[in-house]
């Protein structure tokens, strides 16, 4: 079996949602799980009626609502008829009167609790599967609408929860029965704790959902589709001359994600790593496109994508106690984990380390702090370049290609060998773009 995770904006229309159906029909035979996100922009929408509710505007709430239910009815409007319309619109007539309990509640309370925002946030899933499962039948297909609370189990951590991997497991293999010829429809995003409240799984919820249904159901393989053709060698809209990347490792994603390409999230498909379950993802207006494989043997030497991540702040702490010292910086780090802040890159010298950091909210108590163990100063205005490959580091000729292609751009820090997968260069960030486009045209022509 297959599970096909279909995003927001592949969920923004009829005529996408048609979109997503025609691409689960052809997958029929593979017994298709599909999980869905809310409409496009949706869920930012409900997030804009809690908290104008919370700050007591309950009217302009309640305008906020009547736009989100336009939207919705409109859709089933323009691609259901007779029975299966009237069917439909009176379970979103019932899904909108809870919606609209929560939110007066929320706006005489002036008070939305994270749990509370759960609840509302769920509307987005169950709006959209109950829209896209109603075309399916329409079509003729034979479609199952599963609610994902009944089987993704967490803990209460709303906004974030977590979830009970053994539980949720159990009862996915228990309640999800995928079968060929058979299209199952449910949630991403959403989830339940033990006690039946809502909850959510917070950035990358619904990749997340995914993953762990395929991995419950020890599926195939896990499809990602959205509104780009996979993974690109950077981001277009920065170098337009940019193309899919065939096929990355796990790992070789998982360094892209974390700087700042708009790719997979590594996190949230753990239990696809876990399992061994190759994740591709896809363009939902073109599925003739190959994509990008992701997996533990997807791979060839050498580079395959470059990204970048923009408002760095480099942080110097110069020290004569670090001179054939131990443990300085363990009292270096325990400063940034006091501050909750993640620090990116490290680069050191017998009397000086460089770290990078890309949150500044608690920059003065960090500086504050550092000047209790040595000199320091701060720049601003920095980016990261960060080039991806296997096996960077074992090319002798590598560097020096990557650093004649900066020649005319000055390079504040380097970090190489840390990861198996990954060179990293701090460069100003005027000049970010510049980098990437020489580097671009240095390797991929």
């Amino acid at each position: 079996m297959v599970v096909l995770k279909i995003g927001g904006t592949s969920m923004g229309s009829a005529a996408r949602m048609d979109q997503a159906l025609d691409i689960a029909r052809s997958l029929l035979p593979k017994a298709p799980v599909m999980v869905c996100s809310a409409m496009g922009g949706i869920t930012d929408r409900i997030i804009e009626a809690s908290v104008l509710a919370q700050q007591g505007l309950a009217d302009k709430a309640m305008q906020s609502l009547e736009a989100i239910k336009d939207v919705h009815y409109q859709c089933a409007q323009e691609f259901l008829e007779g029975d299966i319309l009237a069917d439909t619109r009176s379970d979103l007539d019932h899904l909108f009167t809870q919606f609209a309990s929560l939110l007066k509640g929320v706006s005489l309370l002036r008070d939305c609790s994270p749990r509370s925002l759960d609840a509302l946030l769920s509307f987005g899933e169950r709006l959209s599967t109950r829209l896209i499962h109603s075309r399916a039948v329409q079509q003729g297909m034979a479609s199952e609408l599963l609610d994902a609370r009944g089987f993704i189990r967490t803990n209460d951590s709303f906004n974030k929860a977590r979830p009970d991997m053994e539980e949720t497991f159990r009862l996915t293999a228990e309640q999800v029965q995928p079968a060929a010829g058979k299209l199952i429809i449910t949630q991403g995003f959403i989830g339940s704790t033990s006690s039946e409240v809502t909850t959510t799984l917070g950035r990358g919820g619904s990749d997340y959902s995914a993953s762990i249904i395929g991995a419950a159901l020890n599926a195939e393989e896990i499809q990602i589709w959205t509104d780009v053709n996979g993974i690109m060698t950077c981001d277009p809209r920065l170098i337009p001359q940019a193309f899919t990347v065939p096929e990355i490792t796990y790992m070789e994603a998982g360094e892209l994600a974390f700087f700042g390409a708009k790719v997979v999230h590594p996190a949230t498909i753990q239990p696809a790593v876990v399992k061994g379950i190759p994740v591709r993802v896809k363009n939902t207006a073109r599925p003739e496109e190959h994509g990008t494989r992701i997996a533990a043997d997807a791979g060839f030497p050498g580079l395959k994508a470059l990204s970048v991540k923009k408002n760095i702040t480099v942080l110097n702490i110069t020290s004569s106690r670090m001179l054939e010292a131990h443990g300085f910086l363990s009292l270096l780090f325990a400063v940034f984990d006091a501050a909750e802040t993640p620090v990116d890159l490290v680069s050191t010298s017998e009397v000086s380390v460089s770290m990078t950091i890309e949150r500044t909210d608690r920059l003065e108590e960090i500086i504050d702090r550092l000047k209790e163990l040595g000199e320091v100063s701060a720049e601003k205005g920095m980016a990261i370049i960060c080039m991806v490959g296997e096996h960077l580091w074992k090319d002798p000729a590598f560097p020096a290609k990557a650093f004649g292609a900066l020649e005319d751009i000055p390079i504040r820090m380097i970090s190489l060998g840390a990861s198996e997968v990954n060179l990293s260069l701090v460069v100003p960030e005027n000049q970010a773009e510049k980098a990437l486009n020489n580097l671009h045209s240095h390797f991929f022509g």
